[in-house]
């Protein structure tokens, strides 16, 4: 294993095998300031470890900007072939290849590094409560202690994280529509798949599943473990309950009481579950997630 370091990124090469016995090199991308911000300038210094051996593949992993994915791509066209893994997946997917062993768009299927499934986190409420943004916000609190945390965007609204982390004079709304899909038979099931997927890799999986109550999301709410509801307006909550409690056998972590207003108010409670009345949940001034729910949420978390 060797490792190349600069500016913030850290770059790891160490040898691999899949299932099927393929040789190929694994080149781990980490970012290791605490923010995990980085800026284009960092690739006019960084170098591959010279370690890397261009006559086998490679596989590059890891969360980064897809400007540093590109690059990385460049850099390591002389290699035999060169793959980006997918967790969703469990699979290396190539996209360039000068090898007859495998081809390009090929998912090459690489061993589970564990059978223990970690807990996933339904993010749930009505419309315009502030789903998305308190989901971006829970993982970006969580982030710096858990880096093996993964946010799924269940949901076809055209908003992700790159909407979120717009500048605040940018027209989100605009970009959402642009990029906004459809339902289809095969949506929740991949989805599905996807999260079960993450569950034997990840310390900890949100997943933020749009508004509405469906029939259609049953194959979430089978990969799924427990939930958080956000919600503007009160008479929806036992809606949520009854969807995920009941019909999903989740467990219930928090009841957010979605606010506009900047407060922060925690219930006493019988229930097993938190009570809380806090916002405002709107892109570009978000309140900061409660430390009582963090807290909560973090000892869910597994160490992989």
């Amino acid at each position: 294993m060797a490792t190349s370091q600069h500016d913030g990124i850290s770059l790891t090469v160490s040898r691999q095998q899949t299932t099927q016995g393929l040789s190929y090199q694994l080149l781990e991308i980490e970012l290791t300031k605490r923010d995990r911000v980085i800026y284009p300038e960092a690739l006019t210094n960084l170098q591959l470890p010279p370690e890397i051996d261009t006559t086998i593949g490679i596989v590059v992993s890891g969360r980064a900007p897809i400007w540093l994915y590109g690059y990385l791509v460049h850099e390591l066209h002389p290699t035999a072939w060169v793959a980006f893994y997918e967790p969703r997946r469990q699979a290396a997917i190539v996209v360039s290849t000068h090898s007859r062993l495998v081809n390009v768009g090929e998912a090459i299927a690489l061993p589970s590094t564990s059978k223990n499934l970690c807990a996933a986190v339904m993010v749930v409420g009505p419309p315009d409560s502030g789903k998305s943004v308190f989901s971006h916000a829970l993982f970006q609190a969580l982030l710096p202690e858990i880096p093996n945390i993964y946010l799924q965007r269940a949901n076809w609204d055209g908003e992700g994280n790159y909407i979120l982390e717009l500048p605040k004079e940018a027209d989100g709304e605009t970009f959402k529509r642009q990029h906004k899909g459809e339902l289809t038979e095969e949506f929740f099931p991949y989805h599905a798949q996807a999260i079960l997927q993450l569950r034997r890799q990840k310390s900890l999986v949100i997943v933020d599943v749009g508004g509405m109550v469906q029939p259609e999301k049953k194959p979430i709410l089978e990969s799924c473990s427990h939930y958080i509801i956000i919600s503007s307006d009160p008479e929806q909550v036992d809606v949520w309950h009854e969807f995920c409690r009941d019909r999903g056998n989740l467990s219930p972590i928090a009841v957010i009481h979605s606010t506009l207003s900047e407060t922060e108010t925690i219930y006493p409670t019988k229930e097993s579950y938190l009570e809380i009345t806090c916002g405002p949940w709107i892109r570009s001034a978000a309140t900061a997630v409660p430390q009582i729910l963090l807290e909560k949420i973090r000892n869910l978390a597994i160490v992989r």
